[in-house]
């Protein structure tokens, strides 16, 4: 177990800012109540088990899940007196109504987010389920508490029969308003109510004239209010319903009071799980505004990362507070910070204490993940003591008491802070009072920050393994701290400097360098030296940095620009690919056209008509490429009988026999035909003059030669015979979509007869098919019924 936080460390640290902080943040009475008067526990395990409740209502608010709790009032007063059998107002028992439905959507949200919040799911699970008393409740009440007639068969009776006088007895008074006589009597034209009673305005002197019951006067004694004796019966019985209907009402407020009463421990024990939840949601809304993390809590020596304080946090932006890394280095016990006046050093050591206080009270800390902060036993402190001059104290006799007082109770697993130790007096003497204070506290164990201007601490913090020496910054050239920190530094005071930039005035600054001269010490000749050799390394480093960003910056102008080739490479590819993929499409549908035209057209017709079209196309061609390779066509006169020549037009060489004007008869082979000289060519070689008679091969290569070529018509066929049913329609299915694919118009299915299972599968298979117009047996010449032609459709 953990010791008992001191008040005065409380004080001094602003513990109660930070409580303060949390309860603003709680949406429930009892929430803010715990977050109002949280302390630092005392039991580690509670701690880490707080710290784990608040992480987690962190995870449902970063989903957009927030714990319903709107509703839910603290009620402990009314279930106490519930509890001891008093009666509570419909007002008290609406509220308890309304704690049991948030309790309700408390449980079931959180059963929802079991997985994402366990320890929300297992607070849950101690809610207890009081429905149907709300329900009760809420049937008996209006939303603003008032018992509705419904409550009770009864009290609606009394109530209806209590507004029928009413009624009755405001319209005989309007009748009696209606009287002459009677208005002459009164003060003014209208009735009220005294004491529950209706009543006139009657004049004094009139008294005698109107008989009834004086309820009140006037303050001048010249009105009476009266109530006429007609109206006196029924005033009676509406006093008599209206009472009847008041001891309805407390019957029944009684009734549910005890029910309430009876369960006021469950209802108790209600509030303070849904005001434990409310807290923790408090929690995290408060780190998640602190930009704060959850730090491993335990270990002997905190080491913070990123480090800002907390108070700072909550009055400034967040990122306008300077984060720094704090840090207890091994072996030693206690951390000495010096530097400049204003530069942060009780800040330091403030936000640790803080921060230590946070962790005991499961709150995350504004520090960087893997932050570690041990669970103290307690904290010390000794930060801003004043003097009191009703108890004889001056400044530094306060200051020597709260050290008396750190020393006499400082042991292992405490932490002490103390700020500027025995400064307020000689500084050698305080020098030699603040070094035998801190061996003594690290000798009992204690861990220790302290800050000071002491030159002989800053040597004790680089001589003493013991102690480890940090610094807040201080920019030479601004003359102004940095509120940087520096572990392993010791810094110099810059006293001067600081009075300077406060605005002492410059002769008094540049007289007091004078008188300093070279009498500082060597410590501070050093720290000097230090911070002017540190400020040159930061320029250069920060030289280097920007030439280092600009060489990144350059490095990422080329690879952008490799990307942006590398892009327009592919877009060029892609450009070339799809223009090739749209030649190939229209070669596609081409191809497909000729075929589905073939297939379209009457077979032998139409393969003969393109067979001699080709024919004719390739004679023309030959009959060109004659005229161009052989000599020019010679005239009629160079014509004459034996000479050889070839027929452009048909191609075939022959002889002449005889010429004629503007014709020459030619032999070729066994044809004599007379053509246009136009039509012939001379040619060098020897012209077989062949007979009229032909060997029987030549006769036979002749008319191989001339036969036309046979017309290959492709009908698409599928052979299922001797398949099983499943294969057989996996091979029709595989055919038609390849066939439509191919772009043709019909399949034919051969099945063969068999036992007609088959060919009944297939023909019904057909039927469903998407990729059929019509189906049906195919002809004789066909196949007949053991084939199916498909029409594709």
């Amino acid at each position: 177990m953990l010791g008992v936080v001191n008040e005065k460390a409380l004080r001094e640290l602003g513990w109660s800012r930070i409580c303060s902080e949390l309860e603003a943040r709680a949406r429930t009475p009892m929430g803010r109540e715990r977050s109002r008067s949280r302390m630092p526990y005392e039991d580690p395990d509670v701690a880490r088990r707080q710290l784990r409740l608040v992480e987690e209502a962190r995870l449902l608010r970063r989903h957009e899940r927030e714990l319903p709790l709107a509703d839910a009032a603290d009620v402990r007063p009314s279930l106490g007196r519930a509890a001891r059998e008093g009666t509570l107002e419909g007002a008290e028992l609406m509220q308890v109504a309304r704690l049991i439905r948030a309790g309700d959507s408390a449980r079931r949200f959180c059963f929802s987010q079991a997985d994402r919040a366990p320890l929300h799911f297992e607070r849950a699970q101690e809610l207890s389920e009081l429905l149907p008393l709300a329900q009760e409740l809420e049937r008996a009440f209006d939303p603003g508490g008032k018992l509705l007639d419904t409550a009770s068969a009864l009290l609606g009776e009394l109530r209806e029969r209590a507004r029928g006088l009413h009624r009755a007895v405001k319209q005989r008074l309007e009748e009696m308003l209606k009287d002459e006589k009677i208005v002459a009597m009164l003060r003014d034209t209208y009735y009220s109510v005294r004491g529950d009673r209706y009543v006139l305005p009657v004049r004094a002197e009139h008294r005698s004239h109107l008989p009834g019951i004086v309820h009140n006067a006037s303050n001048s004694g010249q009105t009476l209010f009266v109530e006429p004796q007609t109206l006196v019966e029924l005033g009676n019985q509406l006093t008599i319903a209206e009472a009847g209907a008041l001891e309805e009402e407390q019957r029944i407020l009684h009734e549910l009071s005890g029910a309430v009463g009876r369960r006021a421990p469950a209802l108790e024990h209600d509030v303070e799980v849904l005001a434990v939840l409310d807290e923790a949601a408090a929690g995290g809304r408060l780190a998640d505004d602190l930009d704060a993390g959850a730090p491993e809590l335990g270990g002997d020596r905190f080491e913070l990362r990123g480090a800002r304080h907390p108070l700072l946090v909550l009055q400034r932006k967040p990122g306008s507070v300077v984060a720094n890394d704090i840090a207890l280095p091994v072996p030693a016990q206690a951390l000495i910070v010096s530097g400049p006046n204003a530069g942060g050093k009780t800040v330091t050591i403030t936000a640790v204490g803080l921060c230590a206080l946070m962790a005991r009270a499961g709150l995350p800390i504004p520090a960087e993940a893997g932050s570690r902060m041990p669970l103290y036993r307690t904290v010390y402190t000794a930060i801003g003591d004043e003097g009191d001059l009703a108890r004889d104290l001056s400044t530094f006799t306060a200051h020597l008491s709260a050290l008396k007082s750190i020393l006499e109770a400082a042991g292992p697993g405490t932490l002490a802070l103390i700020d500027e130790i025995a400064a307020d007096t000689d500084p050698r003497e305080g020098a030699a009072i603040a070094v035998a204070a801190l061996e003594k506290l690290v000798a009992a164990g204690a861990e220790v920050l302290i800050t000071t201007h002491l030159e002989e601490l800053k040597a004790l913090a680089l001589a003493d393994r013991r102690f480890a020496p940090a610094s807040v910054g201080f920019d030479v050239e601004r003359l102004a701290p940095t509120y940087r920190l520096r572990l392993g530094e010791v810094g110099a005071s810059s006293a001067i400097e600081i009075a300077r930039r406060v605005g002492l005035p410059e002769d008094v600054c540049a007289r007091a360098r004078e008188i300093l001269g070279g009498g500082a010490s060597a410590v501070s000749q050093a720290v000097e030296r230090l911070e002017k050799e540190r400020a040159e390394a930061a320029r250069a480093r920060a030289e280097l940095l920007a030439a280092r960003e600009e060489l990144e910056r350059e490095r990422g102008a080329l690879q952008r620009e490799r990307e942006r080739l590398r892009e327009l490479e592919r877009q060029t590819r892609a450009g070339a690919r799809s223009e090739l993929i749209d030649d190939l499409q229209k070669k596609r549908a081409e191809v497909s056209a000729l075929i589905a035209q073939l297939q379209a057209a009457p077979a032998m017709a139409q393969a003969v008509e393109v067979q001699r079209a080709i024919e004719g196309a390739a004679a023309a061609e030959q009959r060109e490429q004659a005229r161009g390779e052989g000599p020019e066509v010679l005239a009629e006169a160079a014509l004459a009988p034996g000479a050889r020549v070839k027929h452009l037009r048909l191609g075939t060489e022959g002889v002449v026999l005889e010429v004629q004007e503007g014709s020459a008869t030619v032999q070729m082979g066994a044809l004599r035909s007379k053509v246009p000289v136009q039509d012939l060519v001379p040619i060098g070689r020897a012209v077989r003059q062949a007979g009229f008679r032909k060997s029987k091969a030549e006769r036979m290569e002749r008319a191989e030669q001339a036969r036309a070529a046979a017309v290959q018509v492709r009908i698409p066929m599928v052979d299922v015979r001797g398949m099983r049913v499943d294969e057989a329609l996996r091979a029709v299915e595989l055919e038609l979509d390849r066939a439509t694919r191919a772009g043709e118009e019909r399949v034919h299915v051969l099945h063969g007869h068999g036992s007609g299972a088959l060919k009944a599968a297939v023909r019904e298979h057909l039927q469903r098919s998407p990729y059929v117009g019509r189906a049906r047996p195919g002809e004789q010449h066909e196949g007949g019924d053991g084939m199916t032609v498909v029409e594709l459709a």
